[in-house]
């Protein structure tokens, strides 16, 4: 473990400490304009690659007393340079002073090139030349009441510079405070709730820019052709090169996902133009929507209720008449108040009297640095303008005994919710048989909740519009009594579809949502397919792979969107494995892998049936997750039945299974029989299906089946004597 310490402009200080904990540092501390982290290389190369915040990554290489130039010279003679550069290098040196009797940082900066090149001229004659614009090593010091922080700049350049800006306006706006701006008021969230992004007065598209990078998940030292390591002599270009190809995956991942839901415009249109060759250069131009108009002109995009609308306007600084900055920043705020009800604004003011123009309440305020600038960053919750509400219609007879039950069962398990910070679970499950549905909630550490209700057949002496409205009271019940607003609330209907399917076309939206689970976060889609990516009911299921995956290595098969990994990497597995059939869901399952942090070579994602993975692979597991659907007639593998083909299935299993691993095996098939005397021979079996239904789940206690298989202590593995193909489509008879 190495300590660090990544610069960050003022104000920016607890945001870089959060981000630096997401990206793996440990002993993470903010200072006065900076944070102080520890880990490996591999740390400070993803804080390079992946931080949006910081401005440099520096790495100390020692610490002394230097009040004195002598001093000074000989504490930067004391470290062998050799082994950070070579004699025929380049270098270059930064340096800063306060409170010390040194205090012309040109001549400290002078002092310490002088004590690095005569130490390899007193060598062997030769020595590094100087090279102020991108040198082979940037040197580092600091010096604070006589004392000096000597540092290798891993950054080399400031990390704000992300390699996409062709051009730029007289005011720019830096790349890492317009990322801290877009994390101020929750773009991130936003974009996963479907809203969109606007910028009335976009300059050189900078927010924009940043916006569509975050939201597609690209690194923003993807583009930097430049680092202040790659010269170093302890650069590890193997490390490097794995951390690009992940980036470069996940940004063709995050990119082919990426909505089209960026707007901009400016009145200059100049800007205009710049901002759309900045947008090419970063990739994202046919994302983006770009126009000449004046701030006040803009309006909602069609077809979006919800978004950011979010702004740099001038200070009266450097652009513009001070004495007229008061009337746009209240037009600007007008503007807001009349047209975007239900949006979400943040308004970087030049200072507090501007932000007090705007006749909007701020919700939130933020000082940040815009350069040597102390700015305010105003975020806005905008309201649409108070009107008498609608008198609810009554509820019928029916529909008040579904609150009462409802409320009856929110009574039941909320203080048990709470207790064991459960944040996805089960609310109602045709509780009342008139009401035939499930209710399951799903929500994020923050308490936001999403609904999703899926109908059941409803009895055969119900008429078909009767079972309609009841569905309608059941939606309007369950977000009355649970709080949820109807836009967060995704109905799936018993709808004869095509291919005989039970339920019809689902809404094609791409929309996903972050919540939380066992202390760790998914991504979870309510509308596209009739599983949302989390099954619930499977909650204990996989804090049981994570009780069992410490130092095991893992294999998931038919992971599905690889929940079971991300858990099985939280209980600290060696490595894990997640195959299967659909890139749909390893893409998914590549992405709840990163918003956890288990990213790199330890966390495989294999596109393969699995009977087929498991024929080819070598490799030995200490535990194997199998889950698998109930059936699958998929045209890209042999057709599969669990009940059918579960014993060969699990044999196959054995032979990749250490002599004291486990295999955790789940299925779904209420009617599923595992056939034990057709394994008793090979594994000790223990059902494990009533321990494994969560307490919200206690009325279908069929739900799912779950066992524990171990090998006989005294078995050797040999080859399987069968071959055969499974395959895996989670959308047909999951539930």
């Amino acid at each position: 473990m190495s300590t660090f310490f990544a610069t960050c402009p003022k104000g920016l200080e607890y945001l870089l400490r959060d981000e630096l904990v997401a990206l793996g540092a440990a002993d993470v501390r903010e200072a006065l304009a900076g944070v102080h982290f520890s880990g490996s290389l591999e740390t400070a190369y993803r804080a390079c690659l992946w931080s949006r915040l910081a401005s440099r990554v520096l790495m100390p290489l020692a610490e002394f007393d230097a009040a004195t130039d002598d001093a000074l010279y000989a504490g930067v003679q004391s470290i062998d340079w050799s082994t950070h550069l070579g004699a025929r290098a380049t270098l270059a040196v930064d340096a800063n002073s306060a409170q010390s009797k040194l205090t012309h940082s040109q001549y400290i900066a002078q002092r310490v090139k002088d004590a690095v090149v005569d130490q390899f001229r007193q060598r062997d004659g030769s020595r590094p030349d100087v090279d102020t614009d991108e040198p082979d090593v940037r040197i580092n010091l600091r010096l604070r009441r006589d004392r000096a922080t000597l540092s290798i700049d891993l950054a080399g350049a400031p990390l704000h510079r992300r390699g996409w800006r062709e051009l730029q306006g007289e005011a720019p706006l830096k790349e890492n405070l317009a990322a801290a701006m877009l994390l101020r008021a929750r773009w991130p969230e936003i974009y996963a709730e479907g809203g969109a992004l606007l910028d009335p007065m976009c300059g050189s598209g900078t927010l924009l820019i940043e916006g569509a990078w975050m939201a597609a998940d690209v690194a923003p030292g993807l583009h930097r052709e430049y680092y202040g390591f790659l010269g170093w002599a302890q650069h590890d270009i193997a490390l490097w090169r794995s951390l690009l190809d992940e980036a470069r995956q996940r940004a063709e991942t995050g990119l082919r996902a990426l909505r089209a839901c960026f707007f901009g415009s400016d009145a200059d249109p100049r800007m205009v133009q710049t901002a759309k060759r900045n947008a090419q250069e970063a990739g994202v131009s046919g994302f983006l929507t770009l126009d000449k108009h004046d701030a006040t002109h803009v309006a909602p995009p069609p077809g979006y209720t919800r978004g950011l609308v979010i702004t740099n306007p001038p200070y009266g600084e450097r652009l513009g008449d001070r004495v007229e900055m008061p009337k746009l920043y209240r037009a600007i705020g007008e503007t807001l108040r009349e047209r975007f009800a239900g949006w979400r604004a943040a308004v970087l003011a030049g200072d507090a009297e501007l932000g007090q123009a705007i006749p909007l309440r701020a919700e939130k305020k933020y000082a940040l640095y815009n350069g040597a600038l102390e700015t305010v960053l105003l975020v806005f919750e905008l309201h649409a303008r108070s009107e008498t509400p609608r008198e609810a219609k009554p509820l019928s007879e029916g529909a008040q005994m579904l609150r009462n039950r409802l409320e009856k069962n929110l009574r039941h398990l909320r203080k048990r919710l709470e207790r064991e910070g459960i944040h996805c679970w089960r609310a109602y499950d045709q509780d009342l048989p008139e009401y035939a549905a499930a209710v399951d909630v799903y929500g994020d550490e923050g308490g936001k909740q999403w609904l999703h209700i899926q109908e059941y057949r409803a009895p055969a002496d119900i008429p078909v519009e009767t079972a309609r409205v009841r569905l309608r009271e059941i939606v309007r019940v369950a977000g009355e009594v649970l709080g949820v607003p109807r836009d967060r609330i995704a109905l799936k209907t018993r709808e004869r579809g095509k291919g005989g399917s039970k339920y019809g076309q689902f809404d094609q939206r791409g929309e996903f949502v972050e919540v939380d689970e066992g202390g760790l976060r998914f991504l979870v889609n309510l509308t596209d397919y009739l599983d949302t990516g989390l099954f619930i009911d499977h909650r204990l299921v996989r804090a049981k792979v994570r009780e069992l995956a410490s130092g095991k290595r893992f294999l998931n098969l038919f992971a599905y969107t690889a929940t079971a990994s991300v858990y099985a990497a939280a209980g600290g597995a060696r490595d894990t494995t997640s195959v299967d059939l659909s890139g749909t869901y390893l893409d998914w399952a590549s992405r709840n892998l990163s918003l956890n942090g288990f990213t790199g070579g330890k966390h495989r994602l294999m596109q393969a049936d699995a009977m087929a993975f498991l024929r080819q692979e070598r490799d030995r597991y200490g535990l194997i997750y199998v889950d698998p659907p109930t059936f699958s007639n998929s045209k890209r593998a042999e057709d599969f039945d669990v009940q059918r083909d579960h014993v060969q299935l699990l044999l196959a299993c054995a032979e990749r299974l250490n002599s004291d691993g486990v295999i955790v095996f789940s299925n779904n098939f209420r009617r599923f029989k595992l056939d034990h005397e057709a394994l008793a021979e090979r594994f000790r079996i223990e059902d494990w299906s009533a321990p494994s239904i969560p307490f919200d789940f206690t009325r279908r206690s069929d739900i799912h089946g779950c066992w524990l298989l171990r090998l006989h202590t005294t078995e050797s593995t040999g080859e399987s004597p069968w071959g055969g193909s499974v395959n895996h489509v989670r959308n047909q008879g999951r539930r």
